[in-house]
């Protein structure tokens, strides 16, 4: 399939090589849209979403965060599971029956792969940044085979070739700096949080336009020309070397970089954080215990009454020490004295009881309720599909956190949704995982039908195997009880007790004739019995005879009916004639 006629060039009157538009602003003098936006008729170039490299700072922000570390954690363990057969994490899915050497070749050189590329110790990582960043960039080394890791804010864009329906044919990467010991191609990027800028004095700070804090979201130098000219640090790597993890079917606007697991969850972290900072600021400005001055002030005008009442309220907060340099001992500093629990204060009484008095109010209160927080954060652990098993994060979810054995059920619910989501998410980078192990087969020279088999990584840790054999337990009994009842029917009992469905009932029958093959014996019988199955009697014809019917030769036999068709013509043409009769014995 090829769209290249939709881009031939038509000649016209005043521009005889069809190069020229009249759709132009200087009619007809300049290149159309096909060729000014694009440089070319076909390939074009995609940069994602426009503050692309913005949002992964924000994302390690967000990473902070107690609640989004640990659900993060969570996903990529649940999903990066180790299976107890082959110590990687992945899986055979044979799609054709293999032989036993065939199974051995694989399993060998899935381990060979795996402790070439370091999963062991990576894959709970590289997953963790593909949920994170919704993205994962390696370089292949072409010798070596092995994967070089290269941060998402390192790919400026991704020429695609739209002639053969978006293939991306060049990975446009900046500060590479190999680290062969860590297998990592560019320097991780540097940021301080901060997605606003600097402000007019410090415009080169911030995520908007890289500077000082990490560089990032500039290339260093303005790109001038075609949007295909790499700027200062950028390299062009083939997408044939570069292993492209994404979280995107192609379906989203973001194709072909992939959108993060945190994105959805955006709006409730910030609401989540404001709402921290003002219980924060709240604590701090009114935890504080005050105290209230009452001075007595007797009949005194209102103006003369404010002068006492400041002077009085001088001499509290002013301390009285001796002068090291006045020169005499007579001279006093007066010095800042915040006030304090420990110190005393006197006031002169009437005896009528008149005077100043101190009294001291209390501080905030309702310091202990927090369900507003817990709203946000449940309401953020559920927008990452976290079960309230795993991560309890609301006074309801407290005591949900124990074990079940599975009879209760509720619990499951959320367990069975959380483990079809992690499969799904699974799924998304299942397939580049494949068939990079294919790759690797192939270019190692292994002699076997790569679509027999297909690679699929570990599914996640399910408590649902724990139900199952607490069901198991109860119906093995109840169907061994019910088996020895002579009215029912094994397979009815099968599918009723033990829940089998025809399909599992058919199954086990197919293994089970394989199994037995070899003990199945014909029914017991004697040799007559034998004989009879291919229709020889040995007991004689006497026996056969036996049950034939009896027949009176004094009878007449039974006129044969020849049916109403007319007779037969005889040689002399006439119809046949009557029957001569029998002569007299």
């Amino acid at each position: 399939m090829s769209w290249k006629r939709y881009f031939t060039n038509v000649p016209t009157a005043d521009n005889s090589m069809g190069t020229m538009s009249p759709f132009s602003g200087r009619g007809g003098a300049e290149p159309g849209p096909a060729r000014s936006n694009y440089s070319s008729y076909l390939p074009d170039v995609y940069v994602g979403s426009p503050n692309r490299v913005e949002r992964y700072g924000q994302y390690n922000v967000m990473d902070n965060d107690s609640e989004v570390n640990a659900a993060l954690d969570i996903l990529a363990e649940f999903c990066s599971q180790k299976n107890p057969t082959n110590h990687t994490s992945f899986n055979l899915h044979f799609n054709n029956k293999a032989t036993n050497s065939e199974i051995k070749i694989l399993a060998q050189y899935l381990k060979q792969w795996s402790k070439l590329q370091k999963f062991d110790t990576k894959m709970f990582r590289i997953l963790r940044n593909v949920f994170k960043y919704g993205d994962a960039f390696f370089v292949r080394d072409p010798e070596t085979k092995k994967w070089f890791y290269i941060d998402p804010a390192k790919v400026s864009r991704i020429i695609v070739n739209e002639s053969e329906g978006k293939k991306p044919e060049q990975y446009i990467i900046k500060d590479i700096n190999f680290n062969f010991r860590d297998q990592v191609i560019t320097d991780p990027y540097v940021t301080s949080g901060n997605v606003t800028g600097g402000g007019a004095s410090q415009p080169a700070t911030g995520y908007q336009s890289g500077g000082a804090q990490g560089m990032v979201g500039n290339t260093g130098t303005s790109q001038g020309g075609s949007r295909f000219q790499t700027g200062q640090r950028e390299y062009a790597i083939d997408a044939e070397h570069v292993v492209h993890l994404s979280l995107s079917e192609g379906l989203d606007n973001n194709f072909p970089f992939g959108n993060s697991l945190l994105e959805s969850i955006f709006k409730v972290y910030k609401q989540k954080e404001l709402l921290e900072d003002a219980i924060i600021i709240y604590r701090t400005q009114r935890a504080p215990e005050r105290r209230v001055f009452y001075i007595d002030v007797g009949n005194m005008p209102s103006h003369l009454a404010m002068q006492f009442v400041e002077r009085v309220k001088t001499e509290i907060h002013q301390r009285r020490i001796p002068s090291a340099t006045g020169g005499s001992t007579s001279v006093i500093d007066s010095a800042y004295n915040p006030l304090s629990t420990n110190e005393d204060y006197f006031f002169p009484q009437t005896a009528e009881g008149r005077g100043s008095k101190v009294e001291t109010l209390p501080g905030g209160n309702n310091f202990g309720e927090i369900d507003d927080l817990k709203y946000f954060t449940n309401k953020l652990i559920r927008g990452l599909r976290i079960p309230s098993s795993y991560l309890p994060s609301a006074a309801q979810d407290e005591g949900q956190s124990q074990y079940n054995d599975g009879r209760v059920g509720t619990a499951y619910i959320q367990e069975l949704r959380f483990n079809k989501y992690c499969e799904r998410l699974q799924s998304l980078v299942t397939e580049e995982f494949n068939q990079e192990f294919k790759r690797y087969l192939l270019e190692k020279g292994v002699n076997i039908d790569i679509s027999m088999f297909d690679l699929r990584i570990e599914p996640p840790m399910n408590f649902a195997s724990y139900r199952q054999s607490e069901l198991d337990n109860v119906r093995i009994p109840t169907f061994t009880q019910v088996q020895a009842i002579p009215f029912l029917s094994n397979r009815y009992a099968m599918k009723r007790f033990l829940g089998l469905s025809d399909e599992e009932i058919a199954e086990n029958e197919r293994l089970w004739r394989e199994e037995n093959d070899e003990n199945l014996q014909p029914l017991p019988t004697d040799a007559a019995g034998e004989m009879r199955g291919v229709g020889i009697s040995g007991a004689g014809i006497s026996a056969d005879m036996g049950g034939a019917e009896d027949i009176d030769p004094e009878a007449e036999p039974a006129p044969v009916d020849g049916g109403a068709d007319t007779p037969p013509d005889t040689t002399t043409g006439g119809g046949a004639g009557p029957a001569p009769e029998t002569p007299p014995a």
